[in-house]
């Protein structure tokens, strides 16, 4: 059994830059508000607790954030703490690519857990999953695996493997 989890420089990459754009707009907003009296305050005060809660629970979430694998399948604990299993007599294969990110040419790996259908049932992105733990979901499964070399946008993905994505990826506003 192996316990995988998500990157963990994801935290300062995104937590730091909220706080460097909220910290400044909050105290200019206490700033402006200081005149009109304690309850402008107050909101803003309860405001800047609401969104300290907020980022308190998004933290915690992220830390709780894994992925258990085994012989037997897999066991996902995610962001918002829903467990989802996936038992290995359900499971095909393992598909890896790497798809585009928006409209740069910078990629991001997928894998993607699939059934005999090819829908899938599990799915990890390079963007929050390191190579070392993508590596290790086909040897532990022990699944055939399939590797796509080509880089492909999600709106191709779609169209060649509408089962992989969720309803709204792919979808951009000329689609």
């Amino acid at each position: 059994m192996l316990t995988l989890r998500p990157r963990r420089s994801l935290t300062r990459a995104v937590g730091l830059p909220v706080i460097a754009l909220l910290v400044p707009v909050l105290l200019t907003v206490a700033w402006l508000v200081s005149p009109l009296g304690s309850a402008a305050v107050g909101l803003t005060a309860a405001v800047v607790v609401v969104l300290a809660a907020l980022g308190v629970a998004a933290y915690i979430g992220y830390q709780r954030t894994e992925v258990v694998v085994s012989p037997h399948g897999i066991v996902e604990r995610g962001f918002l703490g829903r467990i989802h299993s996936v038992a290995r007599r359900d499971m095909a294969g393992v598909l890896r690519l790497e798809t585009y990110q928006g409209d740069t040419l910078e990629t991001v790996r997928q894998l993607f857990v699939v059934d005999a259908t090819g829908a899938c049932l599990f799915r990890m992105r390079g963007t929050f999953w390191d190579d070392r733990s993508l590596d290790a979901i086909a040897e532990v499964l022990d699944l055939e695996e399939i590797v796509r070399t080509e880089p492909v946008t999600l709106a191709e993905l779609r169209a060649s493997d509408p089962c992989l994505l969720y309803w709204f990826e792919g979808r951009g506003l000329r689609a």
